[in-house]
């Protein structure tokens, strides 16, 4: 059965060249026409192919396409090839979804900005280098979609190119993903050496046949590398410091950059090699590692955030931090679970707060918003939603699937109580800078952008106060005129809102009561995971007697479970607490504990100096060696030189030779009578000799 899964890419890549090279002559209403037909054709007929995925007999999955052949050299070959499973299905709906969503809703935010079709065509091809990376059959081509999303987000992200602040955050963001592509890249490259070919399942046949490596071998240096490409992409320390700077771009570029798109591609990645991965110990323990240190890290300095876009940036590197301690504790279907519900709530939050901007004209800084829920209804009860979702609310989607990461964490093989207590105490922290985001946006009285009643005394330069000032390129009226957003923009919200809702209970746990079908509908993406888990980490089988000491074990493992989801319910609701205690019962205490703390304060709300770290550490001595030593020192004094000297030679050597044509007989003949004086001496000399 042929499913053309080409189409799913092609079709906003057609969108992407009408707009892009046509565009300009079009009006606002057929660029938009044009964008969201060719992403919503593309998300029809993913669903289409979902419906023709579940009739596939089990053993025709992967399903794969083969359409040409890319590469041949010898015996190896890499194809243009499409190949759809249970996880890339996953994702396809994920993108496709939620992509298109936020194409609609961008046609009310950016209906009076300039450069409208471009904007439009960079969206498009955003979505076509994603469909290609999730589509693809093997690493290759993932790459290509891998480097394409890259691009893509640098146009996004710097799309006021005018702002120097835009196109600093765009070459951030490219350039520090292209140093976590550099490890991905030497990981194909020993791909390619030690196995021969870059497609999906003839690598994961021959990782099948290897060993559980007892120390650190080919697999861990394999692992490792492809950790460092996923840390880039899904901005994990020490390469996270390009996303909170990604702010600068639109509201719709955050939230489809942020929520469903390319900072999952890492996680992604990780969740498909899990064969690689889970023959690696050590590289399990750094990716768990590095994820619940990003979690905590990112989390801390959410607290301190005015920025209503900036607080949500840090809450995604948080949230990634916990999906990737889900892939390093080997429990990588919880991952993508958590992947699916955040790009729910997570677009849901920065839309809404995209709505937020839009009836404030612009306005991002928190201090100067308040009591907009009498103000925006619509907008304060979908972002409510989503909200409550992130926070862990019980029943919500991001309930359930923070829940397993949480249980995981404790229970994996490969999880530890270190790792668990990181992951809860981050559940906490999540649930109050999320609160705090909630009760300074929405509750008390409006501030108003001139006011001087702060919740925060303010401390750092002039950068602190940007986002405090009416974007340039800002919507609405202004606060004299607040408003609620069109229903272009509150639609996809509410859609959004319902899969905050409800999207969680595709993947109940035994434990309260749901068979947890979406763990279930993975298991076979992970079968060679599964099969790598030695002997005594497989679930008892009951025999001789054993089967009620098996299900004894097995009902204190669910009370277990139960008790682990009362905690994070209950770390949950002291966030909420917390919040509401500083920011509505006492607003006064915030600035006296700021105060209290004094350079603690000062340390995270400066994000722990980190950029200014980098900057004197590896940006400075790179420019500054560039320009003395490179330029100056090699290219001026050594290069252009040699080149002018070189040419100073021959002149002279030439205006010397020059003069000796002088046109005088009598001087030739001299110059005859000397060569001839020579020839002799010469001959002389030889014959005596």
């Amino acid at each position: 059965m042929n499913l053309n899964l080409w189409l799913i890419p092609v079709l906003p890549l057609v969108g992407a060249a009408i707009n892009g090279l046509f565009g300009r002559r079009f009006s606002n209403k057929l660029v938009s026409a044009i964008a969201l037909a060719s992403t919503g054709l593309s998300f029809a007929y993913t669903l289409f192919v979902t419906a023709r995925f579940f009739s596939l007999p089990a053993d025709r999955i992967p399903h794969i396409e083969h359409y040409a052949t890319w590469i041949r050299t010898g015996a190896f070959e890499v194809p243009f090839a499409a190949q759809l499973d249970q996880l890339s299905l996953v994702m396809l709906l994920v993108v496709t979804g939620v992509g298109f969503l936020i194409h609609v809703y961008s046609v009310g935010y950016m209906a009076h900005e300039g450069g409208y079709y471009r904007f439009f065509s960079y969206l498009n091809l955003f979505m076509f280098f994603m469909l290609v990376l999730v589509l693809a059959n093997n690493y290759l081509l993932m790459f290509v979609g891998w480097e394409g999303v890259g691009l893509a987000s640098y146009l996004l992200i710097g799309f006021y190119f005018t702002k120097d602040s835009a196109a600093s955050a765009g070459k951030k963001a490219f350039i520090t993903n292209r140093v976590g592509d550099f490890g991905f890249l030497i990981a194909l490259f020993l791909l390619v050496k030690h196995f021969g070919t870059l497609e999906y399942g003839r690598v994961f046949e021959q990782v099948s046949g290897m060993p559980v490596e007892a120390s650190a071998g080919l697999l861990t240096a394999i692992a490792i590398l492809m950790m460092v490409g996923a840390a880039g992409k899904s901005a994990q320390i020490p390469l996270y410091v390009w996303l909170p700077d990604a702010m600068e771009g639109p509201t719709p570029v955050s939230a489809l950059i942020h929520a469903a798109t390319m900072v999952t591609a890492g996680v992604y990645m990780v969740a498909r090699s899990n064969p690689i991965f889970f023959r690696s110990p050590e590289a399990l323990a750094l990716v768990a590692i590095i994820g619940a240190i990003t979690a905590i890290f990112a989390a801390s300095i959410g607290f301190t955030q005015n920025d209503i876009k900036r607080v949500l940036a840090y809450s995604t590197i948080s949230q990634l931090g916990y999906m990737f301690l889900a892939c390093g504790v080997a429990a990588f279907s919880a991952g993508i679970f958590h992947l699916m519900t955040h790009a729910f709530f997570k677009a849901l939050l920065f839309l809404s707060a995209g709505s937020v901007i839009h009836a404030l004209g612009g306005e991002q800084d928190m201090r100067n918003m308040g009591g907009l829920r009498t103000k925006i209804p619509r907008t304060f009860w979908v972002m409510t939603a989503g909200v409550l979702a992130i926070a862990g609310t019980p029943g919500l989607s991001g309930f359930f699937s923070k829940d397993q990461i949480l249980w995981k964490a404790w229970a994996s093989p490969h999880g530890g109580k270190l790792l668990w207590l990181i992951a809860v105490f981050t559940a906490f922290m999540t649930s109050f800078y999320m609160f705090r985001l909630w009760f300074m946006t929405f509750f008390n009285e409006h501030r108003g952008a001139k006011s001087d009643k702060r919740e925060e005394p303010v401390h750092g330069g002039p950068a602190d106060h940007r986002a405090a000032h009416a974007n340039p390129h800002g919507h609405g009226h202004g606060s004299h005129g607040i408003h609620e957003s069109p229903w272009v923009m509150i639609a996809p919200l509410v859609i959004l809102a319902v899969l905050s809702v409800v999207g969680g209970y595709v993947g109940v746990p035994h434990a309260l009561g749901g068979h947890n079908q979406f763990d279930q509908f993975l298991a076979p993406v992970f079968k060679f995971s599964a099969e790598a888990m030695p002997a005594g980490e497989h679930p008892a089988s009951p025999a001789e007697g054993a089967a009620q000491h098996a299900a004894a074990a097995h009902e204190d493992e669910i009370l277990m479970e139960r008790l682990f989801t009362g905690i994070s319910i209950g770390v949950a609701a002291l966030g909420f607490l917390l919040a509401w205690l500083l920011y509505v019962k006492r607003r006064d205490l915030p600035g006296r504990i700021t105060e209290a703390l004094g350079g603690l304060y000062t340390a995270v709300r400066n994000k722990y100096y980190v950029d200014e770290l980098y900057n004197a550490a590896i940006i400075q001595p790179i420019i500054q060696g560039s320009s003395r030593w490179l330029w100056r020192g090699i290219d001026t004094n050594v290069i252009d030189r040699t080149i002018d000297n070189g040419a100073g030679g021959a002149q002279g050597i030439s205006d010397a030779v020059r003069r000796m044509q002088s046109g005088n007989i009598r001087s030739y003949a001299g110059w005859v009578a000397l060569g001839a004086a020579c020839i002799v001496a010469y001959m002389i000399w030889m014959g005596v000799k």
